[in-house]
């Protein structure tokens, strides 16, 4: 089990993201809209990030920089704008999926991207 975020300012979404994640195992945290993310990432630790990069009140870059400013978690990037969030100024995120995401992809991915994470902290 990990420890996950997820955001996105469509509320249906980050329910459905929150569902698969929930149903693979992890305690998901969600946040709809950038600024709630803020505050999560200033206050929780969490083993991973998964964010729309075109959220209301700002963007998926600075989600980006805030979780990677604050720890080596990775961060998805789950969007239906993904050249547009893959061509943006560093930070990069670890990895970058197109909407509509395959649920069984993000749960892949996700684990991955922990298992790893988890690895790199314990060395």
């Amino acid at each position: 089990m990990a420890r996950i975020l997820c955001i996105d300012d469509e509320p249906n979404l980050v329910e459905l993201k929150r569902s698969i994640l929930e149903r693979a195992g992890h305690e998901v945290t969600v946040a709809t809209s950038a600024h709630d993310a803020f505050d999560l990432i200033a206050n929780q630790t969490f083993d991973a990030i998964v964010t729309d990069w075109r959220l209301g009140d700002d963007t998926g870059r600075a989600v980006v920089q805030s979780a990677k400013s604050r720890s080596n978690a990775p961060v998805v990037v789950v969007s239906g704008y993904v050249n547009e969030a893959y061509l943006a100024a560093e930070p990069l995120a670890d990895l970058y999926l197109e909407k509509p995401v395959n649920p069984e992809e993000l749960v892949t991915v996700v684990n991955e991207l922990v298992k790893a994470y988890r690895s790199n902290a314990k060395s």
